[in-house]
């Protein structure tokens, strides 16, 4: 239960949850929670006026984009939207989405979904009090830099959304959180789910061993040093990293081709060893790096990343998982997760449902969200449990 303390600020709004149908799964995990929590909160407010429809059974809006036989759409808005502090949840990497044009079903693709989140926005006509994006996956961060005569589209996207009157952008692990530069004076979270990924990793695996001497964390790229060397400090253990040796005379599926990962670090043999990343793709650098670890003696590898996309299958990972190169596979439910991903033994989800509706109510609440996004205090209270139990409780506010 969240600690009501943290909430002594009134609602900017009445609010209203936007979960499109590539979010439909998370956004009602995400209403059920704030629907309990605002029922059992003790608040001898809620009965004024400015706590008009605090209770309520569900916060989600009924929206839609239906679709012409030609292809194109609309947005439409199904009941009043006026004053309310609307979030509107996307997930722009859910492929398992469809429509028909021309008497065919077609994919819907990530720019197929934003400009869903365009018409819905549109068909607001600006009547919300306050508009918050909830993009975990942002859209197009893979294209964050410019190295020759190409697009910058993750920052036309941010500025775009901007222009259409969005006050708040949350994202997840972004690629690079540098693309906040395009617009310096909006709202733009980049949260990390390091909490959740060091939960999943102690109640799933009783026999761990968080020290120096059996345990380091790999960054498999130099981008993503950054993300191990934070994971590493919050569990108090080294840092190794591996970098790409690339072939750049040649272009394969839109970039130059890795010829050989190289390793920078201390031994690791006989040690568990985490490679963290921001995404498992096809799988193919994580899976280079978890052979290497285990050529150079590693006792068991996991392999963790905040979105899981598996764009070449789940085969692969069966076998390196029987030949006991990958131990276990740990993403969220950020993004679309393939229903074949929850009958394998080697895959663990962390459950973000919790935090996301933790992160709207305090919005909500114009609430500060400091402690909600710094995870050391509850990270080194479930290694201390974990420690004496080997094992951890699932009765916790995140």
């Amino acid at each position: 239960m969240p600690d009501d303390s943290k909430l002594e600020t009134i609602p900017v709004g009445s609010l209203g949850i936007v979960a499109h149908k590539s979010c439909k799964e998370l956004g009602d995990k995400v209403d059920h929670y704030i629907v309990k929590w605002r029922k059992n909160r003790q608040n001898e407010h809620k009965s004024s006026i400015v706590y008009h429809g605090y209770e309520k059974e569900t916060y989600l809006i009924d929206t839609d984009c239906p679709r012409f036989g030609s292809g194109e759409a609309k947005g439409v808005i199904n009941e009043s939207v006026r004053g309310k502090d609307i979030y509107i949840m996307l997930d722009v990497g859910n492929y398992s989405c469809t429509y028909t044009m021309a008497g065919q079903p077609q994919r819907m693709s990530p720019d197929d979904h934003y400009a869903d989140l365009k018409r819905i926005i549109s068909a607001m006509t600006d009547k919300p009090r306050k508009i918050t994006v909830i993009m975990p996956f942002l859209y197009e961060s893979r294209q964050h830099k410019r190295s020759t005569r190409e697009s910058l589209d993750c920052a036309v996207m941010l500025q775009e959304l901007k222009q259409y009157g969005v006050d708040n952008i949350v994202t997840f692990d972004a690629h690079d959180p540098r693309v906040v530069n395009a617009i310096p004076k909006s709202g733009f979270e980049n949260v990390r789910p390091t909490y959740q990924f060091v939960k999943t990793l102690l109640k799933t695996t009783p026999d761990l061993e968080i020290d120096n001497n059996h345990m380091m964390v790999i960054a498999p790229d130099e981008g993503a040093m950054h993300r191990a060397i934070y994971f590493a400090n919050l569990l108090g253990v080294d840092v190794g990293m591996f970098y790409k040796r690339r072939d750049y005379s040649r272009v394969v599926d839109g970039r130059n081709p890795i010829v050989a990962h190289e390793f920078l670090g201390d031994s690791v043999e006989g040690k568990d060893v985490i490679i963290i990343d921001d995404m498992i793709a096809s799988g193919e650098s994580m899976i280079d790096v978890a052979k290497q670890l285990k050529n150079r003696k590693a006792r068991r590898v996991y392999a963790i990343a905040t979105f899981g996309l598996f764009t070449k299958g789940l085969a692969v990972f069966d076998k390196c998982h029987e030949e006991g190169i990958i131990e276990k596979v740990i993403t969220t439910n950020l993004t679309y997760q393939q229903p074949d991903l929850f009958s394998r033994s080697w895959y663990k989800s962390a459950d973000m449902s919790k935090y996301i509706a933790l992160i709207i109510d305090h919005l909500n609440h114009d609430a500060s969200l400091s402690d909600l996004l710094d995870p050391s205090e509850r990270i080194n209270a479930r290694i201390a449990e974990y420690k004496i139990r080997h094992t951890i409780s699932d009765n916790y506010e995140i």
